[in-house]
C-alpha cells in the first residue's frame, strides 16, 4: 500500500467518528478535538506522523493537515449537537464522510488510472456512497425525518460540492472544503421541497451523462463538468425538467458556437482558451443567477414570489445566451465597433459589435425564451416569451456596455457575464411585474 494511500485510509478513519455522534450528542466534538491535540503535539518521530503526513506537514514538522480536518469536524460537530443551532446531525455526517472517504475513493482509483477525470469520479462516487450511508444510519438510530429521495439527493449534491471545491481550491484544503459542504448540505436539507425519487434518479442519469459528454468532446474541463452537473441536478430537482430544459439549451449551444469554426477564432486571437473548454468560472458566471433564482423558487410558497424567480431564471439564462452567440459569431466579422461610439475596433476588443453577432445574439435570446415559455409555467406564452426576449437582449447590451467601460485588470470578464446576467434577470422581472402583476 502506498503511504498516499495510507495517509488516505487514515483520514478515512479519523473521519469515521462522525458516525458516533447519535450516540455522542453534545459531545461528539471531543474524539475530533482529541485528533486535533495530538495532530498539534505529536513529534515527527513515529508512526503516526508517518501514516498522516503530507509533504507540506513535514516541511512544517506538525501534522497541519490532520488538525485542520479535525477542528473543522469539531466545529461542525458543535452545530449539530448544540439546541441552539439545529444543524441536522444528517447533514453534518454526510460532509465529514463525503470529504473523508471520497480522499479515499479518489486514491483507489488513482493506483489505477491517475487521470484527472478518473480521481475526481472516484472522490465522487466514495462520498456519494460515505454520505448516503451516513444519512441512512443517522435517520435510522435518530427522530430524524428524511425521504430516500431527498436523501440520496442530498449525498450526490455533498459529493459534487466536495468534489469541485477541491479542484477549484488547492488539493489539502479539506477544512475549507468541509465546513462549506456541511453549510450547503444544512441549506438544501431545510428547503421545503418534496423529492420524488423519478426526479433525482433522471437529475443524476441525465446530468453525469451529459455532463461526461462535455467533457469527453472538449467543451468543458473537469471543473466545468462538475459545475454544470451540479447545476443540471439542482435544477431539476428544486425546479423541475422545464427549468432544465432552458438550461441545457443554453448549455449545449453555446458549447456548440464555441467549437464553431474554432480554429479561425484562434488565428483571429478571439477564441475560448483552453481549446473552448468551459471551466467552473465560465459556467457559474454565466449560470450563477439562475441557480440562485431556482434557490429561491425552491425556498418560498408565495405565487407571486415564485413567478419573480420564475423570471429571473430565464431572464438570465436568456442574456447568457444571447451574450455567447453574439461574440462567437460576432468573433468571426472583421468589421466590429466599439458599442459606446461605434468607431472601428479591433477584433477581440471588449465591448465590441457586429450586426451579425447581434443578430445571432437576438436569435440565442429568442431561442431561449420560446423554450421557456413552452416548457416552464409561464402564462400567457406569448407574452412570458416576448418579457424573457428582452430580458436577454437588454443583458447582451449591458454585457457590450460593461466590456467597453470597466473590463479590463480589475474587473474580469467572469464578473461582466455575472453582471450582464443579473441584469437580464432585472429587466425580465421589471417586465413581468409591469404587464402580468
Amino acid at each position: 500500500m502506498t503511504s498516499t494511500l495510507r495517509r488516505a485510509a487514515g483520514f478515512a478513519a479519523v473521519g469515521s467518528l462522525a458516525f458516533a455522534t447519535p450516540v455522542l450528542g453534545v459531545a461528539a466534538a471531543v474524539p475530533f478535538a482529541v485528533v486535533a491535540a495530538v495532530a498539534a503535539f505529536v513529534g515527527e518521530d513515529g508512526r503516526f506522523f508517518e501514516l498522516f503526513a503530507r509533504p507540506g506537514d513535514r516541511q512544517d514538522g506538525r501534522l497541519t493537515g490532520l488538525l485542520g480536518f479535525a477542528l473543522a469536524a469539531a466545529a461542525l460537530a458543535v452545530l449539530a449537537t448544540v439546541p441552539e443551532t439545529r444543524m441536522p446531525i444528517s447533514a453534518f455526517v454526510a460532509a465529514v464522510v463525503v470529504v473523508a472517504y471520497g480522499n479515499l475513493g479518489e486514491q483507489l482509483v488513482s493506483r489505477w488510472n491517475d487521470g484527472a477525470f478518473h480521481a475526481v469520479a472516484g472522490f465522487t462516487l466514495a462520498g456519494f456512497l460515505a454520505a448516503a450511508g451516513g444519512q441512512a444510519l443517522v435517520v435510522s438510530v435518530t427522530s430524524e425525518s428524511l425521504s430516500v429521495p431527498k436523501l440520496a439527493f442530498l449525498a450526490a449534491v455533498g459529493a459534487f460540492v466536495a468534489a469541485l471545491l477541491r479542484e477549484v481550491l488547492l488539493k489539502h484544503d479539506d477544512p475549507l472544503v468541509l465546513v462549506s459542504t456541511g453549510l450547503l448540505l444544512w441549506l438544501f436539507y431545510e428547503l421545503p421541497v418534496d423529492v420524488s425519487p423519478l426526479e433525482v434518479a433522471a437529475a443524476l442519469a441525465l446530468t453525469i451523462v451529459l455532463g461526461y459528454v462535455s467533457y469527453a468532446l472538449g467543451t468543458a474541463s473537469v471543473t466545468g463538468m462538475l459545475t454544470g452537473i451540479l447545476l443540471g441536478v439542482l435544477t431539476i430537482v428544486l425546479g423541475g425538467f422545464g427549468w432544465f430544459a432552458v438550461l441545457i439549451t443554453f448549455f449545449g449551444i453555446g458549447a456548440l458556437s464555441t467549437k464553431f469554426k474554432y480554429e479561425s477564432k484562434r488565428q483571429r486571437g478571439v477564441a475560448e482558451g483552453n481549446d473552448g473548454a468551459r471551466g467552473s468560472g465560465n459556467v457559474l458566471g454565466n449560470a450563477a443567477v439562475a441557480i440562485v433564482a431556482v434557490l429561491g423558487y425552491a425556498a418560498t410558497e408565495q405565487a407571486s414570489v415564485e413567478l419573480v424567480f420564475l423570471f429571473a431564471f430565464a431572464g438570465s439564462l436568456a442574456t447568457a445566451m444571447s451574450d455567447t452567440l453574439s461574440s462567437e459569431v460576432g468573433g468571426l466579422f472583421d468589421t466590429p465597433r466599439l458599442i459606446t461610439n461605434l468607431r472601428r475596433v479591433e477584433p477581440g476588443t471588449d465591448g465590441a459589435v457586429t450586426w451579425q453577432g447581434e443578430l445571432a445574439g437576438v436569435l440565442g435570446a429568442v431561442l431561449v425564451a420560446a423554450v421557456a415559455a413552452l416548457t416552464m409555467p409561464l402564462d400567457p406564452t406569448v407574452v412570458s416569451a416576448l418579457i424573457v426576449a428582452l430580458g436577454g437582449i437588454g443583458g447582451m447590451t449591458v454585457d457590450s456596455l460593461l466590456g467597453a467601460t470597466v473590463e479590463g485588470e480589475r474587473v474580469g470578464n467572469q464578473a461582466v457575464n455575472f453582471l450582464a446576467t443579473l441584469s437580464g434577470a432585472v429587466v425580465s422581472v421589471a417586465f413581468a411585474v409591469l404587464l402580468l402583476l
